[in-house]
Formats: C-alpha cells, structure tokens, sequence
C-alpha cells in the first residue's frame, strides 16, 4: 500500500487496513506530538495551510504536525488579504499554493470544495472540512482516540448525538464505523437526523445502526458517546435552527447508568450540549481527542509526501 502523492479527500477512499496503517503510524509519532522527541522528518517540506471557513483545532494541529516534523507552513486564513477577494477563482488560488508549497490542507465552506481542488493540483490535497460534507482527517482520530481509549473499535456501540444533519463529522465517522464493524444509534430530533443518503451508504458497507430521539438509550447502550454541536451557520432557515437548539445537553447526573468504561468524544467546538461538570468525570475525553489530531495529521502529512512508507 502506497500513500506517496495521495489526496485524502473522502473517508471512503481509504480502504480499511489503509486506515489501520494511518492509526499504527500515528501512535509512533505521539512522543514527537508530546514534545518527549524530535524528528526532522518533513524537514524542507511547506504546507500550504489555506482555510477559508473558521477552525481552531483542524489548523493548529496541522500545523503543529508539520512543525514538530520539522517543515514549513504558510498560511491562508479567510478570504480576506487574498485574491480571491478580486474575484480570484479557487481553481487559480490553488494553482498558485500547488507551486509554493509541498501539499496544501484544504478548509472550505462549500462542500465538494476539496475534490475541486484536487483535480487541479498534482500535490496531495488533504480535505480538512468541506461545508456539510465531510471532514476525514477528524474521522481518522476519532478512531484513533476510540482504539487507544478503548482497546479496539469493531464491536462496540457508538452513540452519535445532536446535529446528525449538518455535522460533516458524524457523516465521515460513521461510513467509518460501519466499514469497521461498530454498530451505531443515531439520537437526533428528525429534523437533524442523519440524512437519508448516509444510511444508505452504512447499509450497503452492512453497517448496523438504530434510529431514536432518547438520549437515554444512547447513554444506556454506548461504549462511545459522540456529542456534537447544533450547526447554526448552515441552517438556512434560523426558525428551523430554534426548533432544535438546546436538545440534547449531557450532565453529570445523566450519565448515571452510563457503562462504567463509556467515553464521551465531541468534535468542538462546545456551545452547552455537554456540561463542564462533565470535564471532570473519567468519562470525559474530547480534550485529549483533540490532542490526538496531533499524531494522526502528522501521520498522513508523512504518508502522502511519501517520507514514511
């Protein structure tokens, strides 16, 4: 298997034991992630880090990876200060960061924008979130973060709860978990729920998945309970998005009854869905899952610049 010169555009693309070997280099690389080693890996190599919709975690952690592998990042964040404000195509922006740089990490707020981008670069363009659709390198540490945590991922029961609709997050994670052998209950109001196109791709990878609005059964049942925010930005009616903000909101007191091993993983940003009093029970992990985007970026950055085969 050969990931030199890949994009990384779609969960779907990657087989599973292509998957395995992204997660089995991954954990190699935690010491250098942690700060405890260094590594001149990527030394040379430029990542050109062009965002152009709002992150945190996603950006930083890609470009910490490069960083800690001892390459270069530059940098577009929002349109603004670029050409694109002149009426600048994509296509021409990308043509451009295809000749400064090594691969490009690509953040778009239209889905299909990732895919755009890579049928005109020739260097390996790596999805980092495109509008409602999806978000594979976040998949790839949640699953990361469910192995390390919990010992293995096929056969255990995964909760996804709030915006099933708009969160391109739970879109990628469960064609994953359904190709992984993990079964899935899906919590949503019906208004969010997972979108019909999704199901039908998690029944024909044989995945097994239920359907409910009770949060109670998804704590009851979970090894993992995958919390994610109401996506208010892409509701295009803002009456549509007060019908189901507030619906879920996980507390102490409602994991009573939880399996005693359960991990809660969100994607994040938090609004108020989970409590900070959460924070604070063994059950919380979406920090150090966060952390985790670390040794899993730097693992695909290695892999498709061909420097780790």
């Amino acid at each position: 298997m050969s990931f030199k010169g890949r994009d990384i555009i779609r969960i779907e693309d990657l087989k599973e034991d292509e998957i395995y070997k992204i997660l089995d280099v991954a954990e190699r690389m935690v010491p250098v992630a942690r700060g405890e080693e260094t590594s001149d890996l990527l030394y040379g190599k430029v990542l050109a880090s062009m965002f152009f919709e709002p992150s945190t975690r996603t950006r930083l952690s890609f470009e910490t990876a490069m960083h800690r592998l001892g390459g270069s990042v530059i940098t577009i964040s929002g349109q603004e200060g670029t050409s694109l404000k002149k009426g600048e195509t994509l296509a021409d922006t990308i043509r451009m960061a295809e000749g400064y740089s090594d691969v490009v990490v690509l953040r778009h707020p239209n889905e299909g924008a990732a895919a755009l981008a890579a049928h005109f670069c020739s260097k390996p363009v790596i999805n980092g979130g495109d509008g409602a659709g999806q978000h594979p390198t976040q998949t790839l540490l949640d699953l990361f973060t469910i192995r390390k945590e919990l010992g293995e991922i096929r056969g255990k029961t995964v909760a996804l709860v709030g915006d099933l609709r708009y969160g391109r997050t739970v879109h990628s994670l469960s064609l994953a978990l359904a190709r992984l052998g993990a079964k899935m209950i899906m919590v949503a109001p019906e208004l969010i729920q997972m979108p019909s196109y999704i199901l039908e791709e998690i029944e024909a990878l044989g995945g097994k998945y239920e359907i409910t609005e009770s949060l109670e059964r998804g704590v009851e049942e979970a090894d993992v309970l995958y919390v994610t925010r109401i996506q208010r930005e892409r509701f295009p009616d803002e009456e549509e998005y007060r019908k189901v903000a507030g619906s879920y909101r996980i507390t102490k007191e409602g994991l009573e009854g939880c399996k005693e091993h359960m991990i809660i993983m969100h994607p994040l940003p938090r609004v108020d869905e989970i409590s900070p009093e959460v924070d604070l029970t063994p059950h919380a992990k979406y920090f150090i899952q966060a952390f985790n985007g670390v040794p899993v970026r730097m693992a695909i950055l290695s892999l498709v610049l061909g420097v780790i085969e």
